[in-house]
């Protein structure tokens, strides 16, 4: 069975929601980390919480883009792909100025 978003079909970080994008932060921040641990710190960031399902469904949305993957052991975690770590470096060189408007580094 095909994957509804093939990995060049990947949105950008620009196009994804912000709990896509934090969910990346925490877990390039934390390394590989199970789903509970990653759904309390988004809890204690912000401020109305957020559900548990929707951090699990967040992850599988990721797996779909291939920005994260899923390791299963005796408990699932989830890590960075490259394509996720690329996209995040894109994303903080644009946060920091260093990435011009034509798509090229200044």
């Amino acid at each position: 069975m095909s994957s509804p978003h093939a990995k060049s079909d990947a949105p950008s970080l620009a196009d994804l929601s912000a709990t896509h994008r934090d969910l990346l932060w925490v877990l390039s921040q934390s390394g590989p980390s199970e789903s509970g641990p990653l759904h309390h710190t988004l809890t204690d960031y912000y401020t109305d919480g957020i559900n548990q399902t929707r951090v699990r469904d967040s992850l599988e949305e990721l797996i779909e883009y291939d920005y994260v993957t899923k390791q299963t052991y005796d408990t699932p975690k989830y890590r960075l792909t490259e394509s996720g770590r690329r996209e995040l470096a894109a994303r903080q060189a644009w946060q920091a100025g260093t990435h011009n408007a034509a798509g090229g580094h200044e």
